[in-house]
């Protein structure tokens, strides 16, 4: 299971944003205590867990999941970087006894105009802050593509300098305008086909072990975010509930083809109040999803 934290986890110690006015810590407090807890229920429940640094200060991409829309501040300042690095230190620190922990997530989907060169310093730095407290037999380090092709990652990170390192990369069908008018049998063939054989190739080439850290069902940017146009729904929109029902199965059955391929796959997200589409226990209750993977 992905946990997304934000690097306000440990409490009011992180560097101030204008974006914040006169409330020099916005962000909610008492995060670590619910993190110790659901570290604990995963170890009960058998489930490994994958940490994921989901929002950075300065925002790392501008959506809402970076913490402050609009703004794209992260690799602007040094205190930024270095607030990060603490952060996933101290994760790493405070969990690397912990029999649930199983992988680190050094930074969630930074955009793709953060340059290359200061994503690859940045996740070199972040391997070396966890691998202080995490040996490499037992916690992987996983680092995301960054909205760029996955060759400007080769060669990078290598084994044996590196040891258990992952890339990470999400893919969805609900952002660009192409995808959002284009109907069910497209959505499909996109997945089984070109998704597949994007896989395949990054197994042939990157040198390291790859997963699809975010996917859903969701074809309707609506309910991604509240604030964005929409709704749009174009793919299953004229089709009654059947329809709706089998083609919701038929785009999961080629979505998991695809990510089957991969070592491993993370479905975003567990349970949401939005939509079924975009919650792995109503996609497995209405039977759009296998309720057994092995």
């Amino acid at each position: 299971v992905r946990i997304p934290v934000g690097h306000w986890i440990f409490g009011p110690d992180y560097p101030y944003h204008p974006s914040y006015g006169e409330s020099r810590h916005p962000f909610v407090t008492g995060g670590i205590d619910v993190l110790d807890r659901a570290m604990d229920w995963a170890q009960k429940l058998g489930l490994r867990v994958m940490l994921d640094l989901h929002a950075a200060p300065g925002c790392q991409n501008g959506f809402d999941n970076g913490g402050i829309m609009g703004v794209v501040e992260w690799h602007t300042k040094p205190e930024y970087l270095e607030h990060s690095l603490r952060v996933l230190e101290r994760l790493a620190e405070r969990y690397r006894a912990h029999p649930a922990l199983h992988a680190i997530e050094v930074l969630n989907e930074p955009r793709w105009d953060v340059p290359t060169e200061y994503l690859k310093a940045y996740y070199l730095a972040a391997y070396d802050r966890i691998r202080k407290h995490c040996p490499a037999e037992r916690v992987a380090v996983v680092f995301h593509d960054g909205f760029r092709s996955y060759r400007e990652f080769l060669g990078f990170m290598q084994a044996p300098q590196w040891q258990n390192v992952i890339f990470d990369y999400h893919r969805y069908q609900c952002f660009d305008r192409r995808d959002i008018d284009t109907d069910i049998y497209g959505h499909m063939t996109k997945a089984a086909i070109e998704w597949r054989d994007e896989a395949d190739s990054i197994n042939a080439a990157m040198g390291l072990p790859a997963v699809c850290g975010e996917w859903s069902l969701g074809l309707d940017l609506r309910v991604v975010s509240l604030w964005a146009e929409g709704p749009y729904n174009h793919a299953l929109e004229h089709m009654d509930a059947f329809q709706q029902d089998v083609a919701s199965r038929g785009y999961a059955a080629a979505q998991v083809l695809a990510f089957e391929k991969l070592f491993g796959w993370f479905f975003w997200s567990y349970k949401t109040e939005t939509t079924p589409a975009w919650c792995f226990r109503d996609c497995v209750e209405r039977g759009w999803m296998p309720s057994n993977f092995r």
